[in-house]
């Protein structure tokens, strides 16, 4: 790879870049187009899967073909009134409400994180070190992941580095780039320290029992209680959390991981936050991006000081 396509591909979130080799594939094999394509068998395309494919879906599969096209100097056929107009009709005709996650009531982050405490207390004593290492590991993923509004593969890509927490004060946590930091400049992130479900306990006590220094900060743990050296895959979020509301007895399948952005969103807003506040904690740079994770149902449960945390 040259130094000139070295920075090209990084300009290009691996996540991104995942979506547009399956895209550019569906419409080649699966469905049998020929790149470069015409407007016509784009209009085409999008016709054979409207109502199976979601309309946000069929937008990235167009944004896919319009980024092949353009980078391989054709013109782009996405560009065209016709698949326009279609894409259009498509949305008229097949309407469908957009899915979004459980957001996760702070009664359940309560009971999530009871039960983890308990797992670890019970593995401590029973000298079982995986266990007592994935309860530690898991109760700091998932306070962080909740009370900071990050997103799975935020989480997975901390790195000790970046992290610096105070016990009984707070938690500071820089991300070199995310999903809404577009210009890659970086960004900071704090947290304060809390009386209950506290994150930056939860982050000292698994750094402490975990002995790590240095890298990821949430990694894979075998069953023998080593630690990988990579951070956890954001696809592994989703399965570690169900998994822990399973055993705290709560329905996990309706829960992803964005249900802790989801459920620190609501909370926020029930708890007297203006929107603007909430916007600038977790990052938004809309409104209507913000508004998606607001839930109207109030929450119940416990309340912490709001103040510190604005």
């Amino acid at each position: 790879m040259s130094e000139l396509d070295r920075y090209l591909n990084a300009a290009t979130r691996d996540n991104t870049r995942r979506s547009y080799r399956a895209a550019i594939e569906h419409f080649e094999v699966s469905w049998g187009g020929f790149l470069p394509a015409t407007s016509d068998s784009v209009a085409r395309y999008l016709v054979a899967y409207a109502g199976v494919l979601s309309v946000n879906t069929l937008k990235l599969r167009l944004s896919a073909l319009a980024q092949w096209h353009t980078s391989q100097g054709f013109p782009d056929p996405t560009k065209a009134p016709v698949v326009r107009k279609v894409l259009k009709g498509v949305r008229a005709l097949h309407p469908a409400q957009e899915k979004q996650a459980e957001p996760l009531q702070l009664q359940h982050l309560e009971q999530v994180i009871a039960c983890l405490e308990k797992e670890g207390r019970d593995a401590r004593n029973a000298d079982n070190q995986p266990g007592f290492l994935r309860a530690k590991r898991d109760t700091a993923l998932i306070l962080l992941g909740f009370w900071r509004g990050f997103r799975s593969d935020e989480l997975c890509r901390l790195n000790i580095e970046h992290v610096h927490a105070v016990p009984g004060s707070g938690i500071s946590l820089y991300l070199p780039r995310s999903k809404s930091d577009r210009e890659n400049l970086g960004k900071t992130y704090q947290t304060p320290a809390l009386l209950r479900l506290c994150p930056v306990q939860a982050y000292s006590e698994w750094l402490s029992a975990s002995a790590l220094v240095r890298g990821p900060v949430f990694r894979g743990i075998d069953r023998w209680g080593n630690l990988g050296e990579a951070g956890l895959h954001p696809n592994s979020v989703i399965p570690l959390l169900r998994q822990a509301l399973e055993r705290a007895g709560i329905a996990g399948q309706l829960y992803t991981s964005h249900s802790l952005r989801r459920g620190f969103a609501t909370w926020a807003h029930r708890s007297g936050w203006d929107l603007k506040s909430l916007m600038s904690y977790v990052g938004w740079k809309d409104m209507k991006s913000a508004m998606r994770y607001v839930e109207a149902t109030p929450f119940l449960g416990m309340t912490v000081a709001t103040d510190q945390l604005i």
